[in-house]
C-alpha cells in the first residue's frame, strides 16, 4: 500500500482525484502544495497529488514554480476532474445572514457572477483550500459564514447546501499532477486515455525569432503542443522558462531530436515527466466512497 499525499483537508478536489487514482492507498491530506511536496522530498509520502491546471483560472504557479525551482521531480500521472463548486452553511445558520465566505482563491474566483449578484455585501476570504473552508464553516457554527467547496466537503463536515452549481461556467475542469522522487509506472484504478510528455525549455538569450525557432523543432516534426506558457526565471526582469505540454509519450526519435535541436541553438532542455493521462467523468462517482 503507497503512502499518497495531497493537498487537505479531507474533500478537497485534491482528495477527489486521489480517490479516483488510488483508492486502495493510504491518503494523506497536507496542509498547502508545498508541504505536500516537502513531504515526498523528506520520504515521508511515495507519491505526491497537487493541482497544476484549472480550466478558469488557468495555472497553480505554486505548484510549478515549486517543480523547477526547489526540486525537478518527474511527473508520473495526471487526472482531470470536472469542478462543481457549492455554496455552503452550517445547518444552524440562514443564507440570508451570510456576512462572511470562506474558499481557495480560485474557487471565489470561479464564482464571481454568483457571489456579486446574489452575495454582494459578504467578505470574502481566502484559504488554503476549499475543504479547509468547509472545515472552517463546520467548526464555527455560530459565525455567520458559508464555505465554496464540493459536495465531497459538504458530506464530510455535515454542511447543508445553500446552493448548487454556482460556479461560472459549467466545463469548468481542474489537472492534477502525481509527482515522484523517481520516474515509475503508475498502478492506478483508471484506465488511461493518452499519454502527454511536458518539457521545460530556457531560451538563451533575449534574441529575435529565438521562440519561433523552439516553436518550429516541435512543428516540422507534426508534435502537437497542448499548451505553452511562460514563467519568471526568477532572475529578474524579462528572464522566462517555458513550459511546454506535448500530446505524446515520449519516444526514441521525435522528442530527443527536439530536445538535441534546441540545445544545439544554446536552450536548455528538461524533460519533466512522459506520463498516462486520465479523466474522471462525473465527480459523483466518487464523492460517496
Amino acid at each position: 500500500m503507497k503512502k499518497i499525499g495531497f493537498l487537505g483537508p479531507v474533500a478537497t478536489f485534491t482528495d477527489i482525484a486521489v480517490r479516483g487514482l488510488f483508492p486502495e492507498d493510504r491518503a494523506i491530506p497536507q496542509a498547502t502544495i508545498p508541504a505536500c511536496l516537502d513531504s515526498l522530498a523528506n520520504d515521508e509520502i511515495d507519491l505526491a497529488v497537487v493541482p497544476i491546471e484549472n480550466a478558469l483560472e488557468g495555472s497553480v504557479n505554486i505548484t510549478l514554480d515549486y517543480l523547477v525551482h526547489e526540486a525537478l521531480y518527474p511527473i508520473v500521472g495526471e487526472m482531470t476532474i470536472p469542478i462543481r463548486q457549492h455554496l455552503l452553511i452550517h445547518h444552524s445558520q440562514k443564507l440570508e445572514d451570510i456576512q462572511t465566505v470562506y474558499s481557495h482563491s480560485h474557487a471565489i474566483a470561479q464564482c464571481h457572477r454568483f457571489l456579486h449578484s446574489t452575495l454582494k455585501a459578504v467578505e470574502l476570504v481566502n484559504m488554503t483550500s476549499t475543504a479547509a473552508a468547509a472545515k472552517y464553516v463546520s467548526d464555527h457554527p455560530d459565525e455567520k459564514v458559508a464555505a465554496i467547496a464540493n459536495a465531497l466537503a459538504a458530506e464530510e463536515y455535515q454542511l447543508t447546501i445553500a446552493h448548487q452549481d454556482i460556479h461560472d461556467y459549467s466545463h469548468n475542469h481542474t489537472r492534477f499532477i502525481v509527482v515522484a522522487k523517481q520516474d515509475c509506472h503508475l498502478k492506478t484504478a483508471q484506465k488511461s486515455k493518452g499519454y502527454k510528455t511536458t518539457v521545460m525549455v530556457s531560451l538563451p538569450d533575449d534574441r529575435a525569432g529565438a521562440l519561433h525557432q523552439v516553436l518550429s523543432a516541435f512543428s516540422w516534426r507534426n508534435l502537437n503542443l497542448s499548451k505553452i506558457e511562460s514563467r519568471p526565471m526568477k532572475t529578474g526582469l524579462g528572464n522566462y522558462f517555458f513550459i511546454i505540454d506535448i500530446d505524446q509519450k515520449i519516444d526514441d526519435v521525435l522528442i530527443p531530436g527536439v530536445k538535441a535541436e534546441l540545445e544545439a541553438l544554446g536552450c536548455k532542455v528538461q524533460i519533466l515527466g512522459s506520463y498516462p493521462s486520465y479523466q474522471l467523468g462525473k465527480i459523483e462517482e466518487l464523492t460517496h466512497k
